[in-house]
């Protein structure tokens, strides 16, 4: 039987820092498990593209393959693009996806991670409203995500958690970061921080960070954390699983 390549599917970007991090973080995953080979692929902008990937793959004789969305929610890209992306690899190829990356524990321990970097520990939570800014998204399967993730948080002894978006893109969204922050301070938190719930760098986390000029604290996006990396092998071998539960029904 082959084992399985891990193509992690990233969205790409303009900015030269989004392609760096996510490679940064395909390096970790490797790191943590030396014997599986790990190849990244782009929807757009940055090269090489997934169906080029997919290409590679086959010509050196890969047969399974189980794609992992490098997102934190599934919305347009998980349901549409990269489905569509994958129908048309190779004939070779056994191609499974993933599921995205959220909702999970290991993501909210990412958060706090790198919230505590930026100077925040257990003493300070309860008197710290929080702001979860993410990207954003029209869809409601995602908005219902963020939300949840921003309730569970609170749980954890934050003063308040707001989630928020980097640009109010829908009515049924959430506020910008700025009015969040905003809001936060109107509550009366003693302080206000903004945990940026985005993976790597690029234009919309920059409109994050921008909204968080008023903030006492801004956190770091998710990154190339061990956390993330943990999380991205378990989805891999959630994939992995159902494939070899169907291969022997």
């Amino acid at each position: 039987m082959h084992r399985p390549v891990l193509l992690v599917v990233a969205h790409g970007s303009r900015d030269p820092r989004h392609a760096a991090t996510v490679h940064a973080l395909v390096r970790r995953v490797r790191s943590l498990r030396p014997g599986l080979r790990v190849e990244v692929g782009f929807l757009d902008f940055n090269a090489p593209s997934v169906p080029r990937v997919l290409e590679r793959l086959a010509a050196d004789g890969a047969r399974e393959v189980v794609a992992l969305p490098l997102l934190l929610t599934r919305a347009f890209h998980a349901k549409a693009d990269i489905p569509a992306v994958l129908r048309a690899a190779p004939t070779a190829l056994r191609v499974r996806q993933a599921g995205v990356l959220g909702p999970s524990p290991l993501l909210l321990s990412a958060v706090r991670r790198r919230l505590s970097e930026a100077g925040l520990g257990p003493a300070d939570m309860s008197s710290t409203g929080l702001v979860l800014a993410s990207a954003g998204s029209t869809d409601p399967e995602a908005i219902a995500v963020i939300a949840e993730t921003a309730r569970e948080l609170r749980h954890t002894g934050w003063c308040a958690v707001r989630p928020a978006f980097a640009s109010a893109v829908s009515p049924g969204g959430f506020p910008r970061t700025e009015d969040a922050v905003r809001a936060l301070r109107a509550e009366g938190c003693e302080r206000v921080a903004v945990a940026p719930y985005v993976i790597a760098p690029g234009r919309l986390p920059d409109r994050i960070a921008e909204g968080a000029r008023d903030a006492d604290v801004l956190a770091a996006v998710l990154g190339p954390s061990r956390e993330l990396a943990e999380l991205m092998l378990r989805r891999c071998d959630e994939a992995a699983a159902t494939a070899d539960m169907a291969a022997t029904a």
